[in-house]
């Protein structure tokens, strides 16, 4: 059901730090910071030659990344993120199999302005999951 790997994604307690680091230490195409306001987040996407990494800042006072990051101050891995062909149908088969999925279980869109799920991360392995229709 799930395809590759779309992004690992990385709340970072500073932005603009955490993309020159990527820019000039490891030599990688840093995008530009993109606001998502429905998801509360500001991101920044990096390309890699296989996938991406998407770096997560708090976007206001109710950010779910906020709340991340009081727990792990330095920041660190937040979700992986899968693509599928059929969210609905993704999603359909994993709540049949037992999988909780988050919010209201209807997909919202995406920083890539597709639809996307998240999975709660005590039905896998403590990782916070996001699909991603293709």
């Amino acid at each position: 059901m799930i395809g590759r790997l779309n992004h690992v994604a990385i709340a970072v307690p500073d932005l603009e730090a955490a993309s020159e680091q990527y820019r000039t230490a490891l030599g990688a195409s840093v995008g530009a910071p993109q606001d998502e306001p429905d998801h509360g987040v500001t991101v920044v996407f990096i390309e890699l030659p296989n996938t991406k990494i998407e770096l997560l800042y708090p976007l206001g006072e109710e950010s779910p990344i906020q709340g991340f990051l009081d727990k792990n101050p330095s920041g660190g891995i937040h979700h992986v993120c899968y693509e599928v062909e059929d969210i609905l149908a993704a999603r359909d088969h994993l709540v049949q199999s037992g999988a909780r999925v988050l919010g209201t279980g209807e997909p919202k869109t995406g920083a890539h302005g597709k639809p996307v799920l998240f999975l709660h991360p005590k039905d896998f392995n403590g990782c916070l999951v996001e699909l991603e229709q293709v």
